[in-house]
């Protein structure tokens, strides 16, 4: 009767037991998502927090790396200023300028002082010199025989006449009222000679094109750079839309002040507004410059500060997902545990083997995800190691290429050298013989020997920076031109022909210093390759289409069957030993590669050997 109700009783208790495990699944569900929801919070919070601290830290760094910066820039343009503050006081001294302002009404001497002005702005290398009456009226100026001449032009309601009428200097920027072209104005008077009080006759002023300074300044995707007045209004930038636009909102008194001197010739100045989220105006640093209330006001972009923000936040949320296996990890040991006790209640016998189970499992879990995190921070060093190595490469065999051509740039820069200094002894020697306008000639060509060498060496300069890598609008015909120039002395000592023909110019996507170093060091293997030959000639032939295309050709012996094979390969070269690493062809190919384009060798139907480089095209400007 026992066994019976056992029996009876069985199928209800499997019933409820069934019911009971349900139950604990369910209830497991529910904590396993309020679990995942827990973490998926936490990691955002991290992230959120690591994001900030990290801009913020990297934006402090920019700003003081720009106020370093601005004080160089700062000290440069007070020194430029300092150089031009004593020429109208010493051309005030010159008795042609007393004598004009005494006998206006002499044409024979306005005539003399207008060339003895014309002749001080030439020599002082300034926009412009005149002298001016104590009404204001302009009696001579250097630019007399112009269609723009100051002369018969008033001038009183510039604050820099006022200035140097009472005695002092008269300091002043602005848009130029007869040139509409800015300048920085100074004055100094010119006193009556012989007379005790020394009687004001009237100002001389010389005008100083600050857009040389301008010019110095970095590109505008680098930073942006712009010069304030007193009243924060920029009249010089990187940046034409910066230009007449001002830090802070102008009071009356400051715009009425513009408006009498008419210091901007009649713009509008207004409120400048940053529209690029990549320039904070709160981020600027600014200098102070010179005696006028100048400001120097440098911004540096946020995009790096982003980028690190952005990596500061992946890693935290890397390290919370960790955090996040790993008590995922210890939470399914714990559950494991619990049910190896219950089922130990339940089986005793066989609680030892589940035990053993459970631990094993335990243990497989742990080690596969300290196994992933190390094989993912492998493959992040890894990836980093790869990208600073070919960064690297790129540039050793920039500066290796650079000294291989050191004997040609030596050639270029002694032709000049050797010009300077015959021109030099020349103008010495016309000098004594009193011969100025040959004297002046030889420094002319002095000035132009010179230019040429500040030509090539800034070439050198842009060539043997460090990229950055980012890509950005290149024009080829512009890069080929460049890439020839550093290379026409080799080819002029070799004896071999670069012809060079643009069939259509092109804009392509790229970075503007690897494509002249991949340039380069095609044009030098192509002059390798015709030096031993008769006929020695390179030529060049840009072409674009739905891409811009590159032909270099040679009219060397051409390329082997097994050279074409291992062309592109790293440490592949066909040129003595000793001659080259043979890597210039592999980092070339890398770089087309990485800008989207191709770069391959074939057989020349006219002999010898031809490389075709191919990369995408942004616009095809009119030829």
């Amino acid at each position: 009767m026992h066994a019976a109700a056992l029996a009876a009783d069985a199928p209800a208790a499997k019933v409820a037991a069934g019911r009971l495990r349900r139950m604990q699944t369910l209830a497991l569900s529910r904590r396993s998502l309020l679990h995942v929801l827990a973490w998926l919070i936490a990691a955002l919070a991290a992230s959120t927090l690591a994001g900030a601290f990290a801009l913020g830290r990297a934006r402090a760094d920019l700003r003081e790396d720009a106020a370093v910066q601005a004080r160089a820039d700062a000290q440069a343009l007070a020194s430029t200023l300092e150089k031009v503050e004593t020429l109208p006081f010493v051309v005030a001294l010159h008795p042609l300028v007393e004598q004009g302002l005494r006998l206006p009404d002499d044409r024979a001497r306005a005539q003399a002082l207008d060339r003895y002005l014309a002749d001080v702005q030439r020599r002082a290398r300034v926009a412009a010199v005149y002298v001016v009456e104590p009404s204001g009226l302009t009696i001579a100026a250097s630019n007399w025989d112009t269609s723009q001449s100051f002369v018969g032009n008033n001038y009183r309601f510039r604050p820099y006449m006022s200035d140097a009428l009472a005695g002092g200097t008269g300091r002043f920027y602005g848009i130029g009222a007869t040139t509409g072209e800015p300048g920085y104005f100074l004055a100094q008077p010119v006193r009556a000679a012989g007379e005790p009080a020394g009687r004001v006759l009237g100002v001389v002023v010389i005008k100083v094109d600050l857009l040389e300074v301008e010019r110095s300044w970095p590109p505008p995707d680098e930073e942006r750079v712009a010069l304030a007045d007193a009243h924060g209004v920029l009249f010089l930038a990187n940046v034409p839309a910066w230009r007449y636009r001002s830090l802070a909102p102008l009071d009356d008194a400051a715009r009425r002040r513009i408006e009498a001197t008419q210091q901007y010739a009649g713009r509008d100045v207004t409120r400048l507004v940053a529209s690029d989220r990549r320039w904070r105006l709160d981020d600027r640093v600014a200098q102070p410059v010179g005696v006028l209330g100048w400001q120097l006001v440098r911004v540096p972009s946020v995009a790096p500060a982003h980028r690190i923000a952005v990596a500061a936040a992946a890693i935290a949320a890397l390290a919370t997902a960790v955090a996040g296996l790993t008590a995922f990890a210890l939470a399914q040991r714990r559950r494991h545990a619990r049910a190896a006790a219950a089922a130990r209640q339940a089986l005793v016998t066989a609680s030892a083997q589940l035990e053993l189970r459970i631990a094993e499992r335990t243990g497989e879990l742990t080690r596969a995800n300290v196994d992933l995190a190390q094989r993912l921070a492998d493959v992040h060093d890894a990836e980093r190691l790869l990208r600073e190595t070919q960064a690297e490469l790129i540039q050793a065999g920039k500066l290796g290429m650079l000294g291989q051509m050191a004997a040609g740039v030596t050639h270029e820069l002694n032709q000049p050298l050797t010009a300077l200094q015959v021109f030099a002894d020349n103008a010495g020697a016309f000098l004594d013989r009193g011969d100025a306008q040959a004297a002046r000639q030889n420094l002319r060509h002095i000035a132009d020997a010179a230019g040429r060498m500040g030509v090539l060496v800034s070439q050198l300069k842009t060539f043997a920076r460090k990229s950055d890598g980012a890509p950005g609008p290149v024009e080829l015909a512009r890069a080929i031109d460049n890439a020839a120039r550093l290379v026409r002395s080799d080819f002029e000592r070799a004896g071999a022909q670069l012809e060079i023909r643009v069939v259509r110019p092109a804009i392509v996507t790229g970075d503007a210093i690897r494509i002249e170093q991949v340039l380069i060091n095609l044009l030098r293997n192509a002059l390798d390759a015709v030096r031993a030959c008769a006929e020695r000639r390179v030529s060049v032939t840009l072409e674009a289409g739905d891409r811009a295309t590159l032909h270099i050709a040679d009219t060397g012996p051409g390329l082997s069957p097994q050279a074409r094979v291992h062309l592109f390969e790293p440490f592949f070269t066909t040129k003595p030993s000793g001659a080259g690493l043979g890597l210039g062809l592999a980092i070339s190919s890398s770089i087309v590669q990485a800008m989207g384009g191709t770069l391959a060798a074939e057989d020349n139907p006219g002999g010898g050997a031809l490389f075709v480089l191919t990369l995408p095209l942004q616009e095809t400007p009119r030829p």
